[in-house]
């Protein structure tokens, strides 16, 4: 048995021994009384009772304390299955090994309550929820103006999660300009594939900057870093790693975390096949942005872009970049990450749109005049279009504080 689940198997315990508590089996500090003598001292056999019906009592306390150890037995299997086949074998040959049916029914009104609270479930770790369809539904509902990275996201972590063995731990590296959603989408991956989010204990985020800021360092940044992945996916059967502003993550430290994202070869290294690793960067942002542009001056909807052919164009920028970790560190070449996931810059409807979201989430009213003076507020390039928000949605938040009462 764990340490960690010996306090929750203790109060558990402590609920079943109130329940049983009226048949009899346990004495008024929660305790079995049996055998008698241990409570009352040794009964003479010219004793008021007489040795005849001790014996009885006796025999009849046994067998409430064989009961009680069955309903014990019985709750347990119940919340913590592994161990138990065993146990069930031995008790089912055992002679008269059955529970009273109203007992098994106290019994699996106690296991709900008790698995109600999150200590048991049918995945084993309930950490973890994998709630797709919310993610879907999330993703549809409040990220606006990114087709690509919708359909993407979607499916390649469906994809990966319904692998029954997958071969290397799903990478994923989103570009795009600052505002544009990379942390919002990271942020609702986190709280759609863990029950506590950004909290738990299976996501770990890096931030380059704060988390490693001196290159005089990276010896001992590596170390840790090491550390903590092996740590991780040790403590969590499926784990999420978010690194933000990627792009300034040294070259080094890329090439300490290659082997948890490579292929598993079972030659000593931790396997990490059931993690996820998330990179965000601000790398690609004007191809994309390029692109995105040339489709509408073009006259064709953004929808029209392909991941293809946006996907194509954001590696070859990010290969001819060799000041950026990613060339310097051959995750490219190595064919490492799975998706490079494109971020368009935001337009004037889009903006719109989250501020919507921000009125909506504060329970504030709104009118299209107050959307359009918020939107309004933001800067938008090129200069000669103005189409592009320069900060994208962020900020957007802030600026509905103008009309608080």
């Amino acid at each position: 048995m764990g340490q960690g689940r010996l306090p929750a198997r203790l109060g558990l315990a402590c609920c079943l021994l109130l329940l049983l508590g009226g048949s009899g089996g346990l004495g008024s500090r929660g305790t079995p009384r049996g055998p008698w003598e241990e409570e009352q001292g040794p009964v003479a056999e010219g004793g008021p009772w007489g040795r005849a019906r001790y014996e009885a009592v006796k025999k009849h306390l046994g067998a409430v304390g064989a009961l009680s150890k069955q309903y014990w037995q019985y709750l347990a299997c119940k919340v913590w299955q592994e161990g138990c086949k065993e146990e069930e074998e031995e008790s089912s040959h055992s002679p008269g090994w059955s529970l009273p049916v109203v007992g098994q029914d106290y019994l699996e009104i106690l296991s709900a309550w008790y698995c109600s609270f999150g200590k048991c479930c049918k995945t084993g770790d309930c950490r973890i929820v994998n709630n797709i369809t919310g993610l879907e539904a999330d993703l549809n509902g409040q990220l606006h103006g990114q087709h690509l990275a919708k359909e993407v996201i979607v499916r390649a972590v469906q994809g990966f999660l319904q692998s029954p063995q997958p071969q290397k731990a799903l990478v994923l590296s989103f570009h795009g300009w600052s505002g544009t959603g990379k942390n919002f989408v990271a942020r609702m991956l986190a709280s759609h594939l863990y029950r506590d989010g950004l909290k738990s204990e299976c996501v770990r985020v890096f931030i380059s900057l704060f988390h490693f800021p001196h290159h005089k360092y990276m010896d001992s940044y590596k170390a840790q870093l090491k550390k903590q992945i092996s740590e991780t996916v040790q403590l969590c059967k499926q784990s999420l790693f978010i690194f933000d502003e990627a792009e300034k993550l040294h070259f080094r430290l890329l090439d300490a975390i290659k082997p948890f994202m490579a292929r598993y070869d079972n030659k000593g290294q931790v396997d990490s096949r059931r993690s996820i690793f998330l990179f965000l960067s601000n790398l690609g942002g004007n191809t994309i942005n390029e692109v995105t542009l040339d489709f509408w001056r073009a006259g064709r909807a953004r929808e029209e872009i392909s991941m293809e052919f946006l996907e194509q164009q954001l590696r070859l920028e990010l290969l001819e970049r060799a000041e950026n970790g990613y060339a310097r560190s051959h995750l490219l070449e190595e064919n490492l990450i799975d998706f490079f996931v494109p971020f368009l810059p935001l337009e004037y409807h889009h903006v719109k749109l989250c501020a919507r979201d921000a009125f909506l989430a504060r329970g504030l009213p709104y009118t299209e005049a107050a959307l359009d003076e918020v939107a309004g507020m933001m800067v938008f390039v090129p200069k000669e279009e103005k189409l592009f928000s320069a900060q994208g949605c962020k900020s957007v938040s802030q600026r509905i504080n103008y009309f608080l009462p």
